[in-house]
C-alpha cells in the first residue's frame, strides 16, 4: 500500500470507524456481525483505495462495503441458511447506491447505538463498557484500566450485554413518550463519561482525545433537542466550558498546564459563552441537578479573568448544592480543594485529611496529588514528596505523571536547601 493510501485508511478509521459500526449495526441489527463487517470493509479499502484511489466520501463507501461482505458472510454461515435468501434481499433492497450523509438516519445512528447500549434490561457496569467499546471504539483491556476493573471481567460485560440486546430483541432506536425520561439519566451518565475520557483520558501517552469529548459534545446537543431540560441543558454546559480551555491545558512541549497557570486568553469564547448561556437555562427551570451545578462551577471559573479573580466561596457554596444533589468522596474532595483555595492550605488540607480518613479514595491518586499541594503550600516540602510519590505510583497517564516527577523533583530540591 503506498504512504498516502495508507495514511488514508488510518484517517478513515480515526475519524469514521466509530460512525460506520453505528449505521452498520443499524443495518445488520446485530453487533458482532456489524464488526466483523467493519473490519472486512477496512481491509478491503487497504486493498482498494491504492489502485482505485480514495473515494470522495469514505465513510459511505465503508458502510457499503461493510454492508456487502456481511452479505457474503451470512451467505457462507450455514446455520442462517434458511434466513440468507429474506436478509441478503432485504440488505440490497436498502440501496446498493452510497449512503447520504445528511440522511438523518445516518447522522442519528450514533445516539440510537447509545440509548441501545444504556437500556435499563442491561446491568449499569455493562452500559458503560458496551458504549465504550462500540461507540467509543475502545479495547476491552483500554475499558479496564480506565475504571480498575480486570479485563476478563470487562470482556464479559460486554459479551452479556450483547447476548442480552440480542435475545431480548432490544430495539435500535431512541425511546418515545414515558420512556424517554426513564432512559434519559444513564444515557446522560454514559455521554459524561465519554467525554471525560476524551478530555482528561484515564491512561496513555496523550492526556486528551478530541475525537471522544467532540462526539460526546454532539451526542449533548442532539440530547438538548431531543429533550431540552434543566440536566440536558446541564450537561451540554459542563461539556462546552470544560472544553473551552482544551488549548490552554498542554504547554507547547506537551506538558500539563494548571487551570490558575493557563492563558485564559487560549479559551474559547464561543464555547464560554454558549456554556454559560446554557447553565442560565438549566437554572431558570428551578429544578438544576449535578450537570447544571457542575456547569456551575466551571462558568465561575470561565467568568475570572484571572485566576486570581476566581470567585472561590462562590464556588464552594457550588458544591455544597452538589453534595446535597450528588452526595460522593469525590466531589467532597474537589470541594476540599475549593476551600483550600477559599480559605487557605491549613483549611484545605484539614479537608483533605477527614475525607482521607473516612476511607474510600486511598487508591484515587488525585486525592494524593490534593494533599501533596497543600503540603507544598505550607511550605512542607519532605511530605509533600511523599504525598506526590504516592499519587504517582497510582497514576496512568504520561503527561500527568511527568507533571507529578517535576512536583517531587522540586520538592526535593526545596527540602534538600531547607536542610
Amino acid at each position: 500500500m503506498t504512504g498516502e493510501a495508507a495514511r488514508a485508511v488510518e484517517d478513515a478509521w480515526r475519524i469514521h470507524s466509530r460512525r460506520v459500526l453505528a449505521t452498520l449495526i443499524r443495518l445488520l441489527g446485530d453487533f458482532d456481525l456489524a464488526e466483523e463487517a467493519l473490519h472486512e470493509a477496512f481491509l478491503a479499502a487497504s486493498r482498494q483505495w491504492p489502485e482505485a484511489g480514495v473515494p470522495a466520501n469514505p465513510r459511505a463507501w465503508l458502510v457499503s462495503a461493510g454492508r456487502f461482505r456481511a452479505i457474503d458472510r451470512l451467505r457462507r454461515r450455514a446455520r442462517f441458511a434458511a434466513a440468507v435468501p429474506d436478509i441478503a434481499e432485504e440488505l440490497h433492497g436498502e440501496g446498493l447506491a452510497m449512503p447520504d450523509e445528511d440522511d438523518p438516519a445516518i447522522a442519528d445512528d450514533r445516539l440510537r447505538l447509545i440509548f441501545t447500549c444504556c437500556h435499563p434490561a442491561i446491568a449499569p457496569e455493562a452500559q458503560v463498557a458496551l458504549t465504550l467499546r462500540e461507540l467509543c471504539g475502545l479495547t476491552t483491556g483500554e475499558i479496564a484500566r480506565a475504571f480498575l476493573a480486570a479485563t476478563p471481567a470487562v470482556a464479559q460485560r460486554i459479551v452479556r450485554a450483547k447476548a442480552k440486546i440480542r435475545e431480548a430483541r432490544i430495539p435500535y432506536a431512541v425511546p418515545e413518550g414515558p420512556e424517554l425520561p426513564q432512559r434519559l439519566e444513564s444515557v446522560l451518565r454514559v455521554v459524561y463519561l465519554v467525554f471525560n475520557e476524551g478530555y482528561s483520558a484515564h491512561f496513555g501517552a496523550s492526556l486528551t482525545r478530541a475525537d471522544l469529548s467532540g462526539e460526546a459534545i454532539r451526542l449533548g446537543r442532539l440530547m438538548v433537542e431531543l429533550m431540552p431540560d434543566a440536566e440536558t441543558f446541564g450537561l451540554l454546559a459542563l461539556m462546552l466550558l470544560n472544553e473551552s480551555r482544551r488549548a490552554a491545558r498542554l504547554s507547547e512541549a506537551g506538558e500539563i498546564v494548571l487551570l490558575p497557570d493557563q492563558d485564559r486568553a487560549l479559551w474559547d469564547s464561543a464555547l464560554t459563552g454558549e456554556g454559560a448561556v446554557l447553565v442560565e437555562r438549566a437554572f431558570a427551570t428551578g429544578e438544576v441537578g449535578s450537570y447544571a451545578i457542575q456547569a456551575a462551577i466551571s462558568a465561575v471559573h470561565a467568568a475570572a479573568r484571572t485566576a486570581e479573580a476566581t470567585d472561590w466561596r462562590r464556588i464552594v457554596l457550588l458544591y455544597d448544592m452538589l453534595l446535597d444533589a450528588a452526595p460522593s468522596p469525590v466531589v467532597r474532595l474537589n470541594r476540599a480543594v475549593a476551600v483550600g483555595m477559599a480559605d487557605g492550605p491549613e483549611a484545605g488540607l484539614a479537608a483533605v485529611e477527614e475525607i482521607a480518613a473516612a476511607g474510600g479514595l486511598d487508591g484515587y491518586h488525585l486525592l494524593h496529588a490534593a494533599r501533596a499541594d497543600m503540603l507544598r503550600r505550607l511550605g512542607r516540602h519532605a511530605g509533600a514528596q511523599v504525598a506526590y510519590e504516592r499519587a504517582l505510583a497510582l497514576c496512568t497517564m504520561e503527561p500527568e505523571r511527568r507533571f507529578l516527577q517535576g512536583r517531587i523533583r522540586e520538592m526535593a530540591a526545596l527540602d534538600a536547601a531547607a536542610g
